[in-house]
């Protein structure tokens, strides 16, 4: 009897306004000293009264537009009970039975992951352990929150890494946030359950909680399959319960035993009136170019492979530095070696970057200066070598790339060449009477000592052909 997987996932996601949900403290994930972006709302003050900010609405519509769901004219916030250290009102308010955003999909690798829901609601505080003590810091309280639900339709947790991935990726095109896991800007949750392949029913729902990684996700979701999986072959009962993920072990571990669903005693927040949004404002809110369509489009437009386009699209600022610099290039020579331009932003500009630590928006390199080297590359004007030196010293020291072209320009004067030729051929007797017995290396040797000399700044080709009439004569 074949055993099936069946995974859904509960994906709370930080937006990125300026603001908080309900007050008017500033949402920033970066502040390090606990309990300064508070205020009497947010840390749920008696006689306080929450105002909503519009940016989440939007935010919203626009996530739940990317992810194919219908977007309800008519929603509703609830409070949600629940008593924690970190809920000082002993309530978070929430959405419940009528969801701003529902029934959609998103699909990975040609299969649709269908998602339930996308609702709106406030983060809570955090606690941190001590040894013999706990601190809470309520800067995170009231921090605007999307909760992305998805149906059991994932079957492995290389499934949910490819589905949290592009999720992030289509967030982060959508300008809604950073969705970095290493900030906690989004976190997982993993609803697991094991049945047989014929089975109508899905098997006992295990909740794995708090997975602040992909990686962690994964495993964690790998763990629990083969965990579940053996308790069903040896007969034993697979308990309903909220489990762990420790870090260190790659293992999941009881939290606490589910008899009974939870009962949040969900009632509607009296303090908020309802979300009435008309058609036109909800078509009114727009969303840009996704992933998919722009996969789609690198591949049609720039010819590009299935795996040029895909690193050009997970990099976001990387593509769109692509594209303005294939338009300067095209400004400049009209017909041009693409594979050069790719190779050398994927390559060399990206593996620069990422050897100094550096982002492209924190140059002064622009797409045209890019262009502006690949064309006197072309042309001929510069090596290889020059190009590659003088990416090296933008991206290092941000330095400009008109005065390290006036730098390091090429010498083509024939009286200079050949004075150089003189040079090397003094220095370099041995390897010129090897040249004479016909080695030909001899004389990719002496190109070398000028290309040493000059420190690469030599016509090639025209210092070739001279070396070679001075060593016949």
């Amino acid at each position: 009897m074949r055993l099936i997987p069946k995974i859904g996932l509960e994906i709370h996601l930080e937006l990125n306004t300026k603001t908080k949900i309900f007050c008017p403290c500033p949402n920033d994930p970066d502040e390090i000293h606990p309990n300064v972006n508070i205020c009497e709302i947010c840390t749920g003050q008696p006689g306080t009264l929450p105002s909503f900010n519009k940016k989440v609405l939007e935010y919203a519509i626009m996530l739940g537009k990317a992810l194919n769901c219908k977007i309800n004219n008519f929603s509703y916030f609830v409070r949600k009970n629940y008593f924690y250290p970190d809920l000082p009102k002993n309530y978070q308010i929430s959405q419940y039975e009528l969801p701003l955003c529902k029934d959609g999909y998103l699909k990975i690798n040609d299969k649709k992951i269908r998602i339930r829901r996308v609702h709106i609601e406030e983060d809570t505080g955090r606690l941190i352990h001590g040894e013999n003590e706990s601190f809470v810091d309520f800067n995170r309280s009231g921090i605007p929150l999307l909760e992305i639900v998805t149906e059991p339709d994932i079957d492995s947790g290389e499934e949910a890494k490819d589905f949290v991935e592009e999720l992030i990726l289509i967030i982060r095109y959508l300008g809604i946030s950073n969705a970095s896991p290493e900030k906690g800007e989004i976190r997982f949750e993993a609803n697991v359950s094991i049945a047989p392949e014929d089975s109508k029913e899905l098997g006992t729902k295990v909740e794995v909680k708090n997975l602040g990684s992909i990686r962690s996700l994964k495993d964690a979701i790998e763990y629990e399959i083969k965990r579940q999986m053996e308790l069903y072959r040896e007969n034993k009962e697979i308990k309903r319960e909220t489990r762990g993920f420790d870090e260190v072990k790659r293992i999941t571990f009881s939290q606490r035993w589910k008899e009974e669903a939870e009962d949040y005693r969900y009632f509607p927040e009296p303090d908020l009136p309802p979300i009435i949004l008309t058609d036109e404002y909800i078509d009114s809110i727009q969303i840009k170019e996704l992933p998919e369509q722009r996969r789609k489009r690198l591949k049609e437009e720039y010819n590009l492979s299935s795996s040029e386009a895909e690193i050009l699209v997970k990099n976001k600022e990387l593509g769109e530095f692509y594209e303005k610099t294939y338009s300067e290039l095209k400004a400049m020579m009209g017909v041009f070696d693409t594979k050069i331009l790719y190779n050398i932003l994927v390559n060399d500009v990206l593996g620069l970057l990422e050897k100094f630590k550096k982002e492209l928006i924190d140059l002064d390199f622009k797409p045209y200066d890019l262009a502006l080297l690949l064309n006197k590359l072309q042309n001929g004007e510069i090596s290889i070598k020059i190009l590659k030196d003088i990416l090296k010293e933008v991206i290092d020291r941000n330095e400009s790339v008109k005065v390290l072209l006036e730098k390091k320009k090429v010498i083509r004067d024939e009286s200079v060449i050949i004075s150089l030729i003189e040079e090397v051929i003094k220095e370099n007797q041995k390897a010129v009477e090897d040249y004479k017995k016909g080695k030909e290396s001899a004389l990719q040797f002496l190109i070398g000592e000028l290309l040493r000399k000059t420190k690469g700044q030599i016509d090639i080709s025209m210092a070739k052909d001279l070396l070679i009439k001075r060593l016949k004569e």
